[in-house]
């Protein structure tokens, strides 16, 4: 399991944006599922966006909630096909997207792919996760 970091949230109005990262350290796999995932007041865990990506430059995705489609994107930084950031970025904001922001990867098996690696259908499970982020959507 390797090690992954968030960062970038913060607040913002309603119609603003904002990009989080996620750098990630020490995943050894031979394809990875990354995925954000968020947790807002009195709500479920959701995951809002995932894809998932090989050492040798495979890819699949993205995958996205649909309270997010046309807002968000994410994407990689993968210099020479290591996946080094994970980014999420995030336009036109609306206060319901308040939470608190995780990025999450694990081996990419069958499993984790056929549910869009966790935003597609619930109850994957992901081996390492962020420590959080906090987004703030005001009116």
């Amino acid at each position: 399991q390797g090690h992954l970091v968030e960062s970038g949230g913060g607040s913002v109005q309603a119609g603003g944006s904002l990009r989080l990262a996620c750098a990630a350290s020490g995943f050894t796999y031979a394809t990875v599922c990354l995925a954000w995932f968020r947790q807002s007041p009195g709500k479920r865990r959701e995951g809002v966006a995932s894809l998932y990506f090989g050492s040798d430059g495979r890819r699949g995705g993205p995958y996205y909630a649909d309270s997010v489609k046309g807002r968000f994107t994410i994407s990689i930084d993968n210099t020479k096909n290591t996946m080094n950031t994970v980014y999420l970025q995030m336009n036109d904001l609306k206060p319901e997207d308040t939470g608190t922001y995780y990025c999450a990867a694990d081996r990419a098996t069958i499993g984790r792919v056929n549910k869009g690696c966790g935003v597609l259908a619930e109850g994957v499970d992901f081996g390492s996760w962020g420590q959080g982020i906090q987004v703030v959507v005001s009116s």
